[in-house]
């Protein structure tokens, strides 16, 4: 199915980037929808409730008057995390302090193609 084939494409993209421990795609509010990570990913930051923190502080960011949030990162103590706003979904890369953060950064247009089907199937019109 599709989903494997994403996931094989994300193992692949943890391989080439040292410390980089997982890649998760979730909707708007943090509900994962596809998840690949390694054991030493830090369980907090793949729950929903962490993942649905980029809509928050992407709508603080919008009012500095500076144009829409696309990126955000966020480093910790051991962690460092990269958020991508391609709504309806948000791509949220997960790795170790000491990786490369150009080469995480330089992975956002490698979503764009492989996530299209995705993308399609999370932004379900809704009736109201």
């Amino acid at each position: 199915m599709m989903s494997q084939e994403i996931k094989k494409y994300f193992h692949m993209l943890m391989e080439t980037v040292d410390g980089l421990d997982a890649i998760v795609v979730s909707d708007g509010d943090g509900v994962p929808v596809l998840k690949v990570a390694y054991e030493s990913t830090p369980e907090l930051a793949l729950r929903p409730s962490f993942l649905s923190t980029f809509g928050l502080a992407s709508g603080q960011a919008s009012k500095l008057g500076l144009g829409k949030n696309t990126t955000i990162i966020s480093t910790y103590q051991n962690h460092q995390v990269i958020m991508f706003n391609k709504l309806p979904i948000v791509i949220t890369l997960i790795a170790r302090l000491d990786a490369n953060c150009g080469m995480l950064l330089a992975l956002e247009s490698s979503f764009d193609e492989v996530l299209q089907e995705l993308k399609t199937a999370v932004d379900v019109p809704t009736n109201g």
